[in-house]
Formats: structure tokens, sequence, C-alpha cells
């Protein structure tokens, strides 16, 4: 099969630019990477466990559709190797699952959850609030509901508008009508937090909670910033290589990248980060997490400290707090989290 070797290959290559890695988590998702066949699956862990040593406790995570074709599949994913599943559901409501331009419907979307819950002992599942005509009181009962459901982990993500996506060009046409104001949507956000917390799945990152040790370990990476490969149509990876941080991005044409991959690289990019770059993921990424982020290492990545005037500032607004060199955002912080890296990153 053309798909797996080019795969195979992949990650053959990556194995030869970061050999000795040990390695935390694999990751399949973007697109639909449920509907990759389980012995393809089966065959890329065997070779990613030939390539690097493993963590003892490795997390081996599947994106899933919550259709019926992907729920079938779940005892075999399951045999494959995969631990974790994690669903985009997005909401408990039909009419606003095809609004969202879902093709599953609730009933579909909860029956795959519980034959995901036969296979896997870690699932999460997304869900989007502040939707169209969405109010307060109908946001607070799915929320119940989703609860009920859940494991050990949920993906809570507010609806925004980014140009250049389906749902820009859609508003940008005049065509999303019934948004909620800020105020409504601040609201909406604070009873997520509220309800979630009594639910003992507390937010450890904006929109991800989870009871105990259940938080995905593959997202931590992301937004602890460390190293990741990005292999597959798209992909997008974080290296460091002899002490230079890369950013490598894959063809995201699929025929495209399969042809690339097969001739050697499915990179179409892979290029030094600037210091700047990288102190602003850093920021953007770390300060998600209710842990926030080492000062010290601030200060390693960037080669200096945060100006002690914009910290004092921001301090005083309640937005952040400096704890045993730890820059943490508050809540309020956490909910105009774009406003104070904005400050962060302009201060003199």
């Amino acid at each position: 099969m053309r798909w797996k070797d080019a795969y195979l290959s992949e990650i053959d290559r990556h194995a030869q630019i970061v050999p000795n890695r040990v390695l935390n988590s694999v990751f399949f998702g973007g697109g639909t990477p449920s509907l990759m066949q389980p012995e393809v699956v089966a065959a890329l862990l065997e070779r990613i466990r030939a390539s690097w040593p493993l963590a003892n406790d490795l997390e081996v995570t599947l994106e899933a559709n919550p259709g019926s074709v992907e729920a079938g599949r779940f005892a075999a994913y399951a045999d494959a190797g995969i631990s974790r599943i994690s669903m985009g559901i997005q909401a408990l409501n039909d009419r606003d699952l095809r609004r969202l331009g879902r093709l599953h419907s609730v009933g579909e979307a909860k029956q795959a959850f519980d034959i995901a819950r036969k296979y896997f002992n870690h699932i999460s599942f997304d869900m989007i609030y502040a939707r169209q005509d969405q109010s307060l009181e109908a946001w607070r009962r799915e929320l119940g509901e989703a609860l009920a459901m859940a494991v050990d982990h949920l993906s809570l993500y507010q609806l925004t508008i980014e140009p250049g996506t389906a749902f820009g060009d859609r508003f940008e046409r005049g065509g999303l009508h019934g948004l909620p104001d800020e105020d409504l949507s601040a609201e909406m956000y604070e009873i997520t937090q509220s309800l979630c917390d009594a639910a003992g799945l507390t937010a450890y990152e904006v929109s991800n909670h989870a009871k105990g040790a259940a938080e995905s370990r593959h997202n931590l990476i992301y937004w602890r910033y460390g190293d990741y490969a990005g292999i597959g149509p798209g992909a997008h990876g974080r290296l460091t290589v002899e002490g230079i941080r890369r950013a490598t991005v894959a063809h995201s044409l699929p025929d495209r990248w399969l042809t690339a991959a097969e001739n050697g690289n499915g990179d179409k990019l892979s290029e030094p980060i600037s210091i700047e770059d990288q102190t602003k993921e850093f920021l953007m990424m770390g300060l998600r997490l209710n842990e926030g982020i080492d000062a010290s290492r601030y200060q390693s990545i960037s080669a200096s400290d945060i100006p002690s005037g914009t910290l004092r500032y921001l301090e005083e607004l309640d937005l952040l707090r400096l704890v045993q060199n730890r820059i943490r955002t508050t809540k309020t912080g956490r909910l105009l989290l774009n406003s104070v890296i904005r400050e962060l990153l302009s201060a003199p």
C-alpha cells in the first residue's frame, strides 16, 4: 500500500534526524484519521516502537469522528495499540450539529461514545459553545449532559470566527446570525469553569478539563513547548537538532505529500525559528496552561527577562501571578489571554 509505505518512510527519516529520543506520545490527528485501516495503524506503531526508546506510559491517541464507520473499528484500533480516543462530538443538539457542518447526529455520537467506552480507558470529546442563538441556560443544560457522559477529559471550545475559514467566509457574507455578544460569551466561559470544577474536571488549560492525571499528554508537549515530529499531509513539527529549534511543515495536498514522501522527504519547509518567534510561541502556548511558564526557561529562550514593570502592571490588574519563579495567568487573565500576551510581547 503506497500510503502505508510513505508513512513508514517518513518515520524512518525522522528517526535519523532525531535518534534515541524518548518517545512519550503518538497522536493520529487531523482530518479523519479514524478512517485509516487498523492494520495500517498497527504497522506504523510497530515501526515507531522499533525506531525510538519509549516511555513506560506511552500515550497513543486517535482522533475519531463519532460516526458508525469509525465506531465499528474501535475494537481493532485498541488491538492495534491505540490507548486513548478523542472524539469530535461538538454539540448535543442536532440543529446545531447541522449548522456546524457535522455529518453525525446526537444519537450516533452517543452510540459511538458508548462503544468507545468498551475498549478504551481514556476517552475525550470536544464541545463548542457560544453558538448561534444559544442561550446561557441552554449551554448550562447541554454542558450538564456532557459532564454526565464524560469519563475523564473534556475539551470545551468557544466558537471563534477566524478570517479565511469556512465560518469566517460565512460571517463575512452575513450568514452567521445570532452569535452571542462578548458579555454573554464571557458568562458562558465562567459557567463552563464553575460546572466543570464542581464535576471534578478542572481546567488545566484554557479549553481543556481533566480528572486527576487524565490530561492529554500529547497536547501538553505542545503547550510546554516541547519537541514533536509532524508526519503526514499538512503536519507541522517543532524539532531541536544540534541545538537549533526548527519548524517543519509537510505538503498539505495529500497527493503532493504522497509523491514527496515517496521521493524521500514529505516536508515542504524546514527552517530555523528566530529567537523572537520562539519567545512568542513559548508565551502563547505556555500561558494557556494553569501551571503557567517557568521564568528561567523564558530567560533561556529569549536571552532576557520579562520586564518587571510589565509583570507588576499585569499583576495589579489581576491578570498574572508570579509564584516561585512561575508566571501564571489568573482566571481573568486566561479570559483575556490575547491581551495579556500582547502586553508581554510589546514590553520594552
